[in-house]
């Protein structure tokens, strides 16, 4: 267990393959996380990227000024449809065609997508639901 955030830190930062690992798949209390999210900006990807981090963090991080620290959110299996809604408004191309491809994005929000302003999302949307 990853018991704080400077213990987190310093196992993304670790030339140790099996300390970055680690910082893939060991639990942290939320309150660790939420830590390494205030204290650590630049580990914020490597949060999203442990396999266990809670869906609160995921809500936080979905937020988050930096582009690829949100796509690394639609990129999780776990989203629930209302943090897949939240993603599917981003301003980023790239973070919607995520939510379109998702395969717990709900038929309703696809829908939605129909009418995305980037024709690849739509093409993507007119895959999944059919024609």
């Amino acid at each position: 267990m990853i018991e704080s955030a400077d213990e987190f830190a310093r196992l993304c930062r670790s030339p140790d393959p099996g300390e970055r690992r680690r910082a893939a798949v060991d639990e942290a209390s939320e309150q660790v996380w939420m830590d390494v999210v205030h204290r650590y900006p630049d580990e914020r990807v490597g949060v999203v990227q442990n396999k266990t981090v809670p869906l609160a963090v995921l809500e936080v991080l979905i937020g988050d000024p930096d582009p690829r620290v949100r796509h690394m959110v639609a990129m999780k299996r776990k989203l629930t449809p209302s943090l897949l809604e939240r993603l599917a408004r981003d301003p980023d191309e790239g973070i919607r065609m995520r939510v379109a491809l998702h395969r717990n994005t709900p038929r309703a929000m696809l829908e939605s997508l129909r009418k995305d302003p980037w024709h690849q999302i739509r093409a993507t949307v007119e895959d999944r639901l059919g024609s």
